[in-house]
């Protein structure tokens, strides 16, 4: 039993691991999908019928390996990237090809690389062995630009150096059973067979593959196979298989079951049936097909009725599937025709990779406590290792989260389409058994928030740093205003969506708010309004009103906050009794604002340039959204030292959540900080 549900499993996550799809913006989409479930169904069911060799394949023979002489050092990291590349596209492409395919990755530090299942071998048998090869592989042959791995399915080779069509006759590695043929007869019978599937492979098919069987008595039938690598051309083939098959009787001819394989062509020869039976074989002969059909009838017999009582579970799960499908889509709209719709020229679609539930639970240790790097509004993250090797960032949408579908959209929709060094990069996406997961590049270095607003991770965050930091923020805003396809507003700007790369670069995070603009379109309105205190506009909080102006304030709050070292909430109950807001501009207009300053920059700061700062974030933060400017405006005045900046007036600050309220959110909440309380308010009509 416990192979029947790892092959539904493994059914069902091979539809979608790895693999490339379009994310449209329709319900053409959950129409596929629900052809891929149905799909999944019907695979399931054909592989139950081969459960001795399903349990085969998913032990993966291991046959052998060849480094190829190289020595063992340490990869470039352009040559590490390719090759994760190549192992990953070998994965991926096994699931769709016709059992082979070869390319290459990269420019000056190339990698070449192939997979090639056996001849007889189809579908989930070789997209299971090439995964599982395209592990092992480096394994094999750590730290070698070159390596070729077989096993009894499949070979998987890869190197440095092209070798597309290129023979390999030795070395040669053999194998053999105990039994032993009774005469010389026997052995002749035998290569007389075996020449005959090399010419049929090489001559008369040109699939460069041949199986079959012949009667060696009344009582005793022998089986064989050959196959070459389909890269090689069909006298290449030939020519290895000649070599192969002149190795035999040095090691092999005396035994009656055994084979030999060199890097790019096998011959096996046995007294049982090992090659698997499907249309592909349908080239051979009809006495052979005859009489293994015949050998097969008593198992045919037994697939039939297993096949027919498994189509009444089929259908059942079919029906039980629709119905699950129409109430959820009524239930809870979770559909992803409910993306925001968009006027543009071209409609928003995307290359999105889908990733099983499966392999998100594997890669997090079962969403563990150990591997969660925290909680918000949306739900939980935690932190993932894929099987290659690749550290991602797994966000979890709660059942019990305030945020939806609608949210959750939003970010695919997004993320997966603006392409900036300034925003987050989304990999994945996972929608199985209730499950809303987004998956993300991992950025070791955390949150804005996780660094500025600790009395001892602040010491590292020096005036260059803070400064690159502001820079790359108001660029990531400006991607999102000006350059992209179109406007965006994020809502959401906050310290806790900055996240830091491993060289502290920001990267703006979390789009579940962000709004698109049509063309022209430069103010919209809700009756909902969600964001977080402290940074949210005036006009946003009493009137619904949006803007790209909406984000200028909450850039401007954010470049203070940096300055400063401190929450715009965090002063409330302190002995100024102000928001930062005000407090910043009442030093600035009494000039005295650097002696404020954050104590962590006093050996490190440009006075000129902080004054410059400020004097940015308070002009990014006037009451009256036309007061502020734009981000472009923004970039403008940080890159300049000589441009004359307007003076600003009175910041918004009366916008916010009183001290006793607090306090009150402080203790009944138990996730977010008070500075990062995300709130949604419906405004009257």
């Amino acid at each position: 039993m416990q192979w029947i549900m790892f092959l539904f499993l493994f059914s069902f996550g091979n539809c979608s691991f790895h693999k490339t799809r379009k994310v449209t913006v329709s319900l053409k989409n959950l129409s596929r999908y629900s052809m891929m479930v149905t799909q999944t169904c019907f695979d399931f069911l054909l592989l139950m019928s081969f459960g001795t060799l399903v349990t085969k394949a998913q032990t993966q023979i291991y046959l052998g390996s060849n480094c190829e002489n190289t020595s063992q050092e340490p990869f470039s990291t352009a040559y590490q990237t390719n090759l994760d590349k190549m192992l990953t596209w070998m994965s991926t492409d096994a699931a769709t090809s016709k059992g082979y395919n070869h390319t290459s990755i990269g420019i000056n530090t190339t990698v070449y690389g192939l997979y090639d299942c056996r001849g007889d071998v189809v579908g989930h048998f070789c997209e299971f062995c090439v995964s599982f090869a395209a592990r092992e592989a480096p394994k094999r042959c750590p730290n070698r630009v070159s390596a070729m791995v077989w096993y009894e399915y499949c070979i998987l080779r890869y190197s440095n150096e092209s070798f597309f069509g290129k023979i390999l006759t030795h070395p040669t590695w053999h194998g053999f059973g105990t039994k032993k043929v009774s005469n010389m007869a026997e052995v002749l019978k035998g290569e007389g067979f075996v020449r005959s599937l090399i010419r049929k492979a090489t001559e008369e098919t040109s699939q460069l593959y041949y199986l079959g069987g012949f009667n060696l008595s009344s009582t005793q039938r022998r089986y064989g196979m050959v196959h070459c690598s389909r890269d090689l051309t069909n006298e290449g083939c030939r020519q290895c298989l000649e070599a192969v098959l002149a190795q035999v009787h040095k090691c092999c001819e005396q035994k009656v079951g055994w084979f030999i394989w060199s890097g790019t062509c096998m011959i096996r020869y046995d007294d049982q049936m090992f090659y698997l039976l499907n249309n592909q074989t349908s080239s051979l002969p009809a006495s052979n097909q005859q009489t293994d059909k015949k050998r097969g009838d008593k198992r045919s017999k037994i697939l039939i009725i297993s096949i027919s009582l498994m189509g009444s579970i089929f259908l059942l799960c079919l029906s039980l599937y629709r119905f699950w499908f129409r109430r959820r889509v009524r239930k809870d709209g979770f559909r992803l025709s409910s993306f925001h719709k968009i006027q543009t020229e071209e409609s928003w679609t995307t290359d999105l990779r889908i990733i099983p539930l499966t392999t998100i639970l594997q890669s997090t240790d079962n969403f563990s406590e150990a591997c969660k790097l925290g909680e918000g509004g949306f739900g939980s993250v935690y932190k993932g290792i894929l099987a290659d090797g690749t550290q991602i960032a797994v966000k979890r949408l709660s059942k019990f989260s305030g945020q939806g579908s609608e949210e959750f959209n939003n970010e695919v929709l997004f993320i997966a389409n603006l392409q900036h060094r300034n925003l987050v990069r989304l990999l994945a996406c996972c929608l199985e058994e209730n499950e809303s997961i987004l998956v993300y590049e991992y950025l070791q270095n955390k949150s804005l928030d996780f660094h500025l607003f600790d009395d001892e991770k602040r010491k590292q965050f020096d005036w260059k740093l803070r400064l690159r930091i502001v820079n790359g923020i108001a660029r990531g805003i400006l991607y999102l205003h000006e350059d992209s396809r179109v406007t965006v507003i994020h809502r959401d700007l906050k310290a806790s969506n900055v996240l830091l790369d491993h060289d502290m670069n920001p990267k703006i995070s979390d789009f579940g708010l962000a709004r698109a603009f049509e063309i022209g379109q430069t103010q919209a309105n809700t009756k909902r309004v969600m964001g977080t205190y402290g940074y949210m506009a005036p006009e946003y909080v009493m009137q619904g009103l949006f803007s790209v102006k909406s984000d200028v304030f909450s850039f401007g709050v954010l470049v203070l906050e940096i300055m400063y070292g401190r929450k715009n909430s965090g002063l409330y109950m302190s002995e100024h009794g102000q928001t930062l807001l005000l407090y910043a501009w009442r030093t600035w207009s009494a000039g005295k604002c650097l002696e404020m300053i954050d104590p962590m920059l006093e050996k490190s700061f440009i006075g000129s340039e902080v004054e410059r700062c400020i004097h940015i974030g308070l002009l990014c933060v006037q009451e009256d959204a036309k007061d502020r400017p734009t981000m472009s405006d923004v970039v403008v005045m940080l890159a300049s030292d000589t441009m004359v900046l307007p003076k600003p007036k009175h910041p918004a600050f009366s916008i916010g959540i009183m001290a006793s309220e607090e306090v009150h959110t402080s203790k009944s909440s138990k996730i977010v900080s008070n500075s990062d309380l995300t709130v949604s308010v419906s405004l009257p009509r």
